[in-house]
């Protein structure tokens, strides 16, 4: 590691650390079952998982980026595990945050009283089959207000199941890539338990980009040794 991706390995682990063993962002969270159904329509991706039709496991945490109380508004993220997007035993993470949809404020980080008031991305490039640009989460016309609060997200996920589009945005456009539902509460473990990571589980085509890479990385090691997590396998 270069000595600015130390800095970030521990500020991250310490901040995780005094979080008591929460991630030191996005430490208030719900996990999440759902599906993301892939048509294969339209012009090739050049990317297998997208090129063909599919239906996806999806283990998902929603979360507040600082923990704010409500009713202040805060932070949001969406992370997907997109179980054997790549074939058997072969997942995609994506860590999504809530933003804006424009040309420059896709990239900009959003506070939120709304789950489902606008769309999550990845703030930084993203390379699909060779093309670069940024990819976002876009709540599903008749999305329900969903307070942006942990429990209030599970609450409305007992009654009714939430939308989302899944798009790939490139200068001015945007391209759908496929549809995630959110359906319940996930059984399988603590939110805090779960370490998702872009860069160790992305596919051929289809991956963040190299900007900030190594800094990321390192940061995302660093909460992880906070908290006493395993890497995501």
């Amino acid at each position: 590691m270069t000595a600015l991706e130390r800095a970030a390995f521990r500020t991250a682990r310490t901040a995780a650390r005094r979080r008591g063993l929460r991630p030191a962002l996005h430490p208030s969270g719900v996990l999440l079952s759902g599906r993301v159904a892939v048509s294969g329509r339209g012009p090739s991706w050049g990317v297998p998982w997208l090129d063909a039709p599919g239906s996806y496991e999806v283990t998902a945490r929603w979360s507040r980026a600082a923990g704010l109380p409500r009713p202040l508004p805060d932070g949001t993220g969406l992370a997907l595990r997109v179980r054997d997007a790549g074939g058997p035993g072969r997942r995609l993470d994506l860590l999504l945050t809530g933003s804006g949809r424009g040309r420059w404020t896709r990239h900009v980080p959003l506070p939120r009283t709304s789950a489902t008031a606008g769309p999550y991305s990845t703030l930084l490039s993203y390379e699909v089959g060779g093309q670069r640009g940024v990819l976002a989460a876009f709540p599903a016309p008749g999305a329900p207000p969903v307070p942006a609060e942990p429990g209030a997200v599970a609450d409305v996920l007992t009654r009714r199941t939430v939308e989302f589009v899944l798009c790939f945005g490139a200068g001015t456009a945007w391209r759908p890539l496929a549809r995630l539902t959110l359906d319940g509460t996930a059984p399988d473990g603590r939110p805090q338990d779960q370490a998702y990571d872009p860069y160790l589980n992305a596919l051929p085509g289809f991956g963040p980009g190299e900007r900030l890479r190594a800094l990321r990385t390192a940061a995302y090691a660093g909460s992880r040794a906070g908290r006493g997590a395993q890497p995501p396998a």
